[in-house]
């Protein structure tokens, strides 16, 4: 794969140019620059795209700084920073027409809850998940007060705490970043395999991303899930620890998206698949190990995530700090952008996030999974951008199903029977 460069002079080169001036101009500065036909050329060089301060927005940020939205045709590509998953909800509802934005780097379940009109103020809208962005990378954090019990995959050793807490007049507070969302499931997840009710035994709270680790600091809640680097933040500040990663609870589970307004997708095709492109090519960098260090000096930037280096760099390279005594080299459940099909989204990844969301009631328990899956999911965007930028046989899946998955307490879930799964739960709202 090639080596990237800055690409500011090719920027400016490509946003003076008309459309034969702008191919010829990405093919010169890029070696092996796509879009040689004409009619390839993408219908709009423009979409406004929304991202959180999250390590897992990479991809979507390395495409903007190395030029690679540029060299597929869509020179003008805009990243608008959002303070929470509702704010990104609310400007993807908006659409940048109307000083929104038309796409994010989102979570997973989000698309198929706006999509149903669950969580929009205006009813249902459409939308496309077009690449996944990475999997694993997410951690659950817990207050230092519980580090002596020994709290780690096993939830079940804070039960009695929260129990006791209640009785007292407390009330135990856990946050997430989104309702139905990815961290949401993972902490409910964790929580449920312990016999803790997330919505009996404990209060589930909202709060963003990067205001977690001052939430916990002033002792609003006991616990919470969310991505990096506010995990390791939180470690570096001696405030909590790490109980576990969601990697140890799903290996190689699925995470963020690219979610794209399906109205966008239907008006500009060919911009779609440029944009996929760019996002795959970027994802392939940011897996390469010599360039983790320059993605992480980049996204620290004051314009996207705002924070020292050292809070990202550590565990996007495979050490983990847990923060309660054990840390861990060439971690094993390491944030992954393209390597292991990191960035397909396979639809039954999709068919658990909804199964899920029915389990806690997020979604009614006669939601089509299958019909709600083929309408977002456009994994033929993925396949084809995937063989436009040269990406071998070997690394597109076959399927799009990775089969049957296996999680920590020993449950398994079989894409082609969510009933099954959902029957083997003991704690649920359905």
């Amino acid at each position: 794969m090639e080596k990237f460069t800055k690409g500011s002079n090719r920027r400016a080169l490509l946003k003076g140019a008309g459309s034969a001036a702008l191919l010829t101009a990405a093919r010169a500065v890029v070696p092996g620059g796509a879009w040689a036909a004409a009619g390839d050329t993408p219908e709009t060089g423009t979409i406004t795209l929304g991202f959180i301060a999250l390590t897992d927005s990479s991809p979507l940020i390395i495409a903007k700084e190395k030029g690679l939205f540029a060299k597929y045709g869509m020179p003008d590509v805009k990243l608008a920073k959002q303070a929470s998953w509702g704010s990104t909800r609310d400007n993807i509802e908006l659409g940048a027409a109307h000083g929104g934005i038309d796409g994010a780097h989102i979570l997973t379940p989000l698309p198929y809850l706006i999509s149903a009109g669950k969580v929009t103020k205006s009813g249902k809208l459409p939308m496309n998940i077009l690449a996944r962005l990475n999997t694993n990378g997410q951690a659950i954090s817990v207050s230092k007060y519980y580090q002596s019990m020994g709290v780690g995959l096993d939830s079940s050793k804070m039960k009695a705490a929260f129990a006791k807490l209640r009785q007292n007049g407390g009330d135990p507070k856990v946050a997430v970043t989104f309702p139905g969302g990815t961290h949401d499931l993972w902490l409910r997840y964790w929580l449920a395999a312990g016999g803790i009710d997330p919505d009996k035994d404990v209060s589930t709270i909202v709060v963003p991303p990067p205001q977690m680790v001052a939430n916990m600091k002033v002792k609003t809640m006991e616990a919470f899930c969310v991505g990096e680097p506010w995990n390791a933040q939180l470690v570096n500040q001696g405030i909590g620890f790490t109980a576990l990663t969601t990697g140890e609870l799903w290996h190689d589970h699925p995470e963020k998206s690219l979610g794209v307004r399906a109205d966008w997708v239907e008006k500009n095709p060919k911009a779609a698949k440029a944009l996929t492109m760019a996002v795959i090519e970027a994802q392939r960098w940011c897996d390469m190990a010599q360039n983790r260090k320059e993605m992480c000096d980049i996204v620290s930037r004051r314009e996207y995530f705002k924070v020292p280096v050292e809070d990202i760099i550590d565990r996007t390279s495979g050490t983990v700090d847990y923060g309660n005594g054990k840390k861990v080299d060439n971690f094993p459940y390491l944030m992954k952008f393209w390597n292991n099909f990191a960035s397909y989204p396979f639809q039954s990844h999709e068919s658990w996030f909804l199964t899920e969301d029915v389990r806690w009631g997020f979604l009614p328990p006669d939601t089509d999974i299958n019909a709600a899956v083929k309408a977002v999911n456009r994994e033929d965007i993925w396949r084809d951008a995937a063989k436009a930028v040269g990406v071998k046989d070997a690394e597109i899946p076959k399927s799009s199903s990775r089969g049957v998955e296996k999680f920590f307490d020993g449950k398994t879930f079989d894409p082609a029977n969510p009933k099954a799964y959902l029957a083997s739960l003991k704690i649920k709202r359905v």
